[in-house]
């Protein structure tokens, strides 16, 4: 692995040849809604996150505009965070340049794109009538939340796994896509999956995300967060920002893997022909469009729109984006909806 490789989150992606060996994780056929029984409070779902059984299970389908949705309308704009540096997922394409008549040079700006930002120009076309009537703003992991929070997005569309602990803190959509967290490292690594071969191992996860979660519940004795004093000159390097920066990390041979969602990892398996996921995913998590808590109506919407989205669309932009490197996946998982809410 060289450090040439070594892309930082900031940096625009470059449409490396893809590579159709990675194994894919199964999930349902699409199908109608599913109900699932949960307790609610005022309007509210009630659930902790002690209590929560299905944290799948959203709101009902609904084209309506409540007030979320005619804000949106009345600015004539979707906001949606997504990432840039997620391969085939959301990334920036390399900028153009053009040489003018009298000589000069005219540099164009890369493009957004990838299955999620499909997704989100589909929300948009819904509401707004225009797939280009969206503004991507690019967030890291750790921000996901507190753009919804402080109002910087409207959405987030950036492989946002729906958990018990989340839906305290967002309003998920149902379920666009289901994956699994899953150890990234070099071939010639003796590390063989999520396991004992992990001990006394430096692992990078994204800071706020599920794989560093897993790794405090059980980490086999891996090294995954620094003891020193995360400051500017004492830098904690297994605990970044955004996820990306862990492949940086791992082709400059400053930690031994990755672990985080294979969705994700296989992407940067087709960028790095030297890394490769190991052993099989350990988890089952899906993904979802996340909204600020409350805005009920905005969530009715995206899910009206997920409902359309599964029967065609859906698996235009996987055929597109994903199938290469992460085959065998017949389609989205089936939609599941709040059984008061059926």
């Amino acid at each position: 692995m060289g450090v040439a490789c070594g892309l930082t989150a900031s940096l625009a992606l470059l449409a490396l040849p893809h590579t159709a060996d990675r194994a894919g994780v199964p999930v349902a056929a699409p199908g109608t809604g599913e109900g699932v029984q949960v307790t609610a409070r005022n309007g509210e779902d009630a659930r902790s996150a002690e209590t929560c059984k299905d944290a799948e299970a959203s709101l009902t389908p609904s084209g309506a505009d409540g007030p979320s949705v005619v804000k949106i309308k009345q600015r004539g704009k979707l906001v949606v965070g997504v990432d840039q540096s997620s391969y085939n997922w959301g990334f920036r394409t390399p900028p153009t340049v053009t040489r003018l008549p009298d000589g000069s040079a005219k540099e164009t700006p890369g493009e957004l794109q990838g299955f999620d930002i499909d997704l989100a120009k589909a929300i948009a076309k819904d509401i707004l009538g225009d797939e280009n009537a969206v503004i991507f703003r690019t967030i890291p992991t750790n921000q996901r939340i507190a753009a919804l929070e402080s109002g910087k997005v409207d959405l987030v569309v950036r492989t946002m796994t729906i958990n018990c602990k989340r839906i305290q803190q967002v309003a998920f959509s149902t379920a666009y896509f289901q994956a699994g967290q899953q150890v990234l490292a070099p071939k010639s690594s003796p590390i063989t999956g999520y396991d004992s071969s992990l001990s006394g191992k430096r692992i990078c996860t994204a800071e706020g995300s599920t794989a560093y979660e897993a790794l405090e519940e059980k980490s086999f004795g891996a090294v995954y967060k620094d003891v020193g004093d995360d400051t500017k000159d004492d830098p904690d390097l297994l605990t970044v920002p955004n996820q990306l920066d862990c492949l940086a990390r791992l082709q400059m041979g400053e930690v031994d893997a990755v672990v985080t969602d294979n969705a994700l990892a296989a992407g940067q398996a087709a960028q790095d022909p030297a890394v490769e996921l190991k052993g099989r995913p350990f988890t089952t998590e899906y993904y979802g469009v996340a909204a600020k808590l409350g805005n009920d109506d905005l969530v009715r919407r995206v899910n009206q729109v997920l409902v359309r989205y599964r029967q065609g669309p859906w698996q235009k932009a996987y055929d597109t984006w994903l199938k290469a490197d992460l085959p065998g996946i017949s389609g989205p998982p089936a939609p599941k909806y709040k059984e008061n809410e059926r």
